[in-house]
């Protein structure tokens, strides 16, 4: 044997470099290294909840923390822009990352003042605040400039507004607003806002403290259900504003409904309407939640991400609690409502007009939960697949993992049988039932090639932590371009929050996106268009 033939810049093993600018993934194979700003990108939208099958939560978010760090001394204009960028815009199913990046960007001197000025487009709930106060503690002391940042969170509110947070996010992550105000000694000459902090803190009120505040209190000494039902009514409290007590009568839920539920807190609310029999198949307020649940304008205004909706749809089809806590018998049309609710909360997508081929990863390494959800990443990648395949009429979905002797059977990549058409939590129940392998993402391009198919795009849903097989995945690319002649392109669509990826940088036909941004089927189809 000619052992010089081992050495192939074309067709190379996973398990060894193809390019010197790859480096070893935590499965052992090769790929390309993320630049911190993309990186940054991925860890704001995932998180790192849940780890990776290769690696713990802790050692992930050590990871992602250095790139903040660096990011923050570097560039940290870039780093506080893609921080809020990703915050306002919806792209991420939770806050904390973004609020832990702008916290730490707020400890170092090079960023501090950005960040802190950041603040209130950031943290824009009590809630928000209360976690960034958190955080912000793990890097920090309270200075003058972050005793004034938070200060200005307040005082840059009306009285109403601040009473408003104060009644709904009374208490969160061991943090109270009585805690930051003393923290913080926010000064203004508003009588309002001096009577609402005086509340706040000492539970005095006045002659200036809004008429909410007083609202809420009398809710809290009220017994009956017509009081707490007028309150609602007449002046807005919330769900959040009333007692346990209240939240058990069906009467104070039609006044909710009636002075309208924010979009998140309808959908986490479902499974009590169902019990206490405001949602049955016929009548009741079915028909209004249902159109609700559906209207992408709403979902839209209020910045609901689809993954909560999917996780909304998948809690309440199953007519249980994640933690056991509660029963209750689904309403079909609520559940149908949520499934068009995912593909709405994508909002418009114009579709490429070309033919795809969406390939989810379903080894073994993808059945880590994403973004601390509920939620697999290969659940989550075939929900994504889905949302594409409604957009490309010209589109197919496979799943594709390789056994580690390359034996497994059946194949390792086939059909999943999927498509809007079908319900969403029948749709998902699909992958998971697919036997796990080994990754290879190089599989749906020899895929395609070895069942001669025409495909103008790839869509690799993964985690990028390819290692099974003898070709590299941008060198299969370049094979099926050589061979077919067309100028296929390749969409990796990552995700875990790692710095891998089986994109090649330095090829226009390859694009890297960070997995479940709501803008994610929009940026496949403009990519597949050329734009």
């Amino acid at each position: 044997m000619d052992i010089l033939r081992a050495v192939n810049r074309r067709r190379t093993p996973q398990n060894q470099p193809a390019d010197p600018r790859q480096q070893a993934n935590s499965a052992g194979g090769h790929t390309f290294v993320l630049d911190d700003a993309a990186r940054l990108r991925r860890f704001l939208t995932l998180g790192v909840d849940g780890g990776t099958y290769y690696a713990t939560a802790g050692a992930l978010a050590r990871e992602n923390a250095e790139v903040v760090g660096r990011m923050a001394v570097a560039d940290p204009v870039t780093l506080v822009d893609t921080i809020v960028e990703v915050s306002t815009s919806g792209a991420a199913p939770r806050q904390h990352p973004a609020l832990f990046a702008l916290a730490y960007a707020a400890s170092v001197p090079e960023s501090a003042a950005l960040a802190l000025a950041a603040l209130p487009q950031v943290a824009r709930t009590g809630t928000h605040l209360f976690l960034f106060a958190g955080y912000v503690e793990q890097f920090r002391g309270w200075g003058r400039g972050l005793r004034r940042a938070v200060g200005g969170w307040y005082t840059a509110k009306d009285a109403g507004a601040v009473a408003y947070q104060a009644a709904k996010y009374r208490q969160r992550e061991g943090w109270s607003h009585r805690d930051l105000l003393r923290l913080a000694h926010p000064v203004t000459a508003d009588p309002g806002l001096r009577a609402t902090f005086d509340w706040i803190v000492r539970g005095a009120t006045g002659e200036h403290t809004p008429a909410l505040v007083e609202a809420f209190v009398k809710a809290q000494e009220a017994s009956d259900t017509a009081t707490w039902s007028a309150l609602v009514r007449d002046a807005g409290l919330s769900w959040e504003m009333l007692p346990d007590a209240a939240l058990a009568e069906p009467a104070v839920w039609d006044a909710l409904l009636d002075v309208g539920l924010p979009a998140t807190a309808l959908m986490r609310q479902l499974p009590r309407l169902t019990r206490l029999g405001l949602l049955p198949d016929v009548g009741g307020r079915t028909d209004e939640v249902t159109a609700l649940l559906a209207d992408p304008e709403r979902l839209r205004r209020a910045r609901v991400h689809p993954v909560g909706v999917l996780v909304a749809q998948r809690t309440y089809a199953s007519g249980v609690s994640a933690r056991g806590a509660g029963r209750w018998e689904p309403t079909q049309r609520v559940v149908d409502a949520l499934d068009a609710g995912f593909y709405a909360a994508f909002g418009a997508v114009e579709p490429s007009g070309k033919r795809m081929l969406l390939a989810v990863d379903v080894s073994g390494s993808m059945s880590v939960p994403i973004a601390g959800m509920p939620l697999t990443a290969r659940e989550a990648s075939a929900a994504l697949a889905l949302v594409q395949l409604a957009t490309e009429p010209g589109s197919s979905a496979v799943g594709f993992a390789a056994a580690t002797d390359g034996s497994w059977d059946p194949p390792a990549i086939k059909s999943l049988g999927i498509s809007p058409r079908r319900r969403l939590d029948d749709a998902l129940r699909v992958v998971d039932e697919m036997p796990m392998g080994g990754t290879d993402c190089a599989q749906p391009m020899l895929y395609a090639l070895a069942n001669g198919l025409e495909v103008d795009t790839f869509v690799v849903y993964t985690d990028n932590e390819t290692w099974h097989g003898e070709v590299h995945p941008h060198q299969a690319l370049r094979q099926y371009r050589e061979r077919t002649g067309i100028p296929a392109r390749l969409v990796v669509v990552g995700m875990t929050a790692t710095e891998f990826s089986i994109a090649d940088p330095s090829d226009a036909g390859m694009l890297d996106v960070a997995g479940f941004d709501a803008a994610v089927p929009s940026l496949i189809s403009q990519f597949a268009r050329g734009l």
